[in-house]
């Protein structure tokens, strides 16, 4: 078994942390530990320590952990039973009623959703900032913030936040930064080494890569925020089965490969929507005129698989766009193997209407799967006309 896998490269990470033979036969795969309870030695002799239910603890679970925070380069990983369940007990966790974040000006339709109509109702106050622009941050926070809450990129509009600056300007303010790092990936984008405190992950997405589980992720570095995190998850019980754990922990062995061809395929793409007279805007940090392109340069390995754009007929040709493909499915979630295709106002950011947060309706959302970029980028062409 080696000693520090810190050392070594993300992909063969990917396959051995956490991931050791099973001591007892050998088996190279984790062992799905499909079980709710665990024999004692003794009253109270609970072996490693954890492993008395489930719901504290399971080994398969662990496994997942250990890989997680290895790719993440962080010291504690949880596993949830869903992104949203992570968002919750990293809000839960970190904020008390009068507390106030700063939440950015693109986020995810559930995440506004969890904040905005239900923490609300704890006495959680959020103000709403373009976390690219630092300035703007900084005059949203109060003596109250705790929190700021970040994607990079952000969907569905592919913003771009600096995330070193920003993680200063948090802990000049007191308050911590949790990065969501769905879109990008541990492959992609490390968050903590560039300041964050938190890391978020929805693992339905880019982790499991196959359409086939739904989990999620906190990553964090502070031994207090572990404890709390664990406690609550324990208290509240949102925790993935062991088989869920499973899947997502066969999806981490190739990520590094599936994010490579689905960031081939998005810039083919892209490259084929810029030119296409029928599509307005593209939004994608991979072009040079992206705002944030230089940014995501920095701070990114490659630009990621998701491209949003505009369709310049408007809302409706846009949601004819989306009838028609054969090979993107219409579909919400992203980051699996297959190509989807989605119109956010009307599906994944619908709870944003009327709201600071709303999508224009002429966006549509790809998410840009593994198969052959040519029959993608012919697929698209034959939908738009």
């Amino acid at each position: 078994m080696v000693d520090d896998y810190s050392v070594l490269g993300f992909e063969t990470r990917a396959i051995h942390a956490g991931q050791q033979p099973d001591p007892r036969t050998g088996a190279v795969i984790v062992p799905i530990y499909q079980t709710s309870t665990y024999a004692q030695d003794g009253v109270g002799g609970t072996r490693e320590g954890d492993y008395e239910y489930s719901r504290t603890a399971n080994p398969t679970r662990s496994a997942l952990e250990e890989a997680l925070a290895s790719l993440e380069g962080g010291r504690h990983a949880l596993a949830f039973a869903s992104g949203m369940a992570a968002s919750d007990v990293v809000l839960r966790s970190t904020l008390r009623p009068g507390d106030h974040l700063v939440l950015g000006n693109d986020a995810y339709g559930g995440t506004f959703r969890l904040i905005d109509k239900v923490l609300s109702l704890w006495g959680v106050e959020h103000t709403v900032a373009d976390l690219a622009n630092l300035d703007e941050v900084r005059a949203a926070i109060r003596p109250e913030t705790k929190l700021i809450w970040c994607e990079s990129p952000t969907n569905p509009m592919l913003g771009i936040a600096d995330i070193a600056a920003l993680a200063g300007v948090a802990h000049d303010a007191g308050a911590r930064l949790v990065v969501d790092n769905t879109f990008a990936t541990p492959y992609l984008q490390n968050p903590l080494s560039l300041g964050a405190d938190i890391v978020l992950h929805s693992t339905t997405k880019y982790l499991g890569g196959h359409s086939d589980v739904v989990g999620g992720a906190i990553v964090t570095n502070e031994d207090e925020l572990r404890e709390q995190f664990f406690y609550l998850r324990n208290a509240a019980g949102a925790v993935p089965g062991p088989f869920d754990a499973w899947l997502t922990l066969r999806g981490i062995k190739t990520l590094a490969l599936r994010m490579e061809r689905h960031s081939d395929n998005a810039e083919k793409i892209v490259q084929a929507l810029v030119k296409h007279p029928k599509v307005a805007k593209v939004y994608y940090p991979g072009l040079p005129e992206h705002p944030g392109h230089e940014t995501a340069a920095k701070q990114m390995r490659r630009f990621g698989g998701m491209v949003s754009f505009s369709h310049a007929d408007g809302e409706q040709a846009a949601l004819e766009v989306a009838s028609r493909t054969k090979l993107f499915i219409l579909a919400e979630s992203l980051g699996g193997i297959e190509s989807l295709i989605e119109h956010p106002g009307k599906m994944t950011h619908a709870s944003t209407a009327g709201s600071t947060l709303q999508v224009p309706a002429d966006l549509l959302r790809l998410s840009v799967g593994i198969e052959d970029g040519r029959d993608l980028v012919a697929d698209l062409l034959a939908a738009l006309g």
